[in-house]
């Protein structure tokens, strides 16, 4: 009797020790900033913000900007090929996209296409193209911005879209029920499960995602099915970047950034 009641203790403690799971990452360094958005990084160590509607590319020696306001605000920004920078202005139905020094090298209004486009989501695709949501099918599509030509690939959404990202391969959303989906190039959707309640969230791969909620982080490994509560000194927070196992946190006296390795 003596050694089932440990056991029971024993496997009582494991549980609670792997719901309370905590990862501390490394602090790198502090940045000022007063913008109104930070964006995060690239690859070649710069970063990118917004301010007063005004896109900015800073490094410790260099700062370039790009503004046009002629398309209103920006509404998102793709930074996954630094050399191919992805503006969308929704209220526009407009992209831009920018080279490496900022330089407008495409000019992109939706409106113009033969097909009917309202784009709502937009995110840089492999081959040239830009993943579009279009609101006037409710579907997902490709956009060839070099052929200028335009494919729907998804069947109609049933719920509107909350939050989305896209890499080159696939375009992750969650809808206003907080279920996570995911698309392929083809058109092929995989339903994720359900994203708990968040004020913001980062997908990094079709098995884990960063959440926050109330200035709370989390990991969460839907395959292992693990939460893995991340300390970070800061009690408040505007929102957090995550690349390349860089966290940036965001506030209101700057970006502090840990170096962290997500297990």
């Amino acid at each position: 009797m003596k050694k089932l009641v440990f056991l029971l203790f024993i496997a009582s403690f494991s549980v609670v020790s792997s719901q309370n799971q905590k990862l501390t990452p490394t602090k790198i360094d502090f940045i000022r900033f007063d913008g109104d958005a930070f964006l995060g990084y690239d690859s070649f160590g710069f970063y990118y913000t917004i301010k007063n509607n005004v896109f900015s590319k800073i490094s410790k020696r260099d700062t370039l900007e790009y503004k046009n306001i002629s398309l209103g605000k920006i509404t998102t920004v793709d930074l996954q090929n630094p050399l191919k920078i992805v503006l969308f202005y929704e209220n526009f139905n407009s992209v831009i996209v920018l080279d490496n020094q900022l330089n407008e090298t495409q000019k992109i209004n939706f409106s113009d296409h033969t097909i009917p486009i309202v784009a709502s989501a937009i995110g840089i695709a492999s081959q040239n193209q830009l993943w579009i949501y279009n609101t006037m099918n409710q579907q997902l599509g490709l956009y060839d911005y070099l052929g200028n030509n335009y494919k729907t690939i998804s069947v109609p959404f049933t719920e509107n879209i909350k939050n989305y990202s896209s890499d080159f391969n696939v375009f992750h959303w969650i809808d206003n029920k907080n279920n996570w989906y995911v698309c392929d190039i083809f058109g092929k959707i995989i339903s994720m499960g359900i994203i708990p309640d968040y004020d913001f969230v980062t997908i990094i791969n079709e098995n884990q995602f960063l959440y926050s909620k109330n200035s709370i982080l989390i990991l969460e490994d839907v395959e292992k099915g693990k939460k893995t509560e991340i300390e970070i000194s800061e009690k408040t927070f505007k929102k957090f970047c995550y690349k390349d196992q860089i966290l940036s946190i965001f506030t209101s006296a700057g970006i502090t950034n840990y170096k962290i390795t997500i297990p």
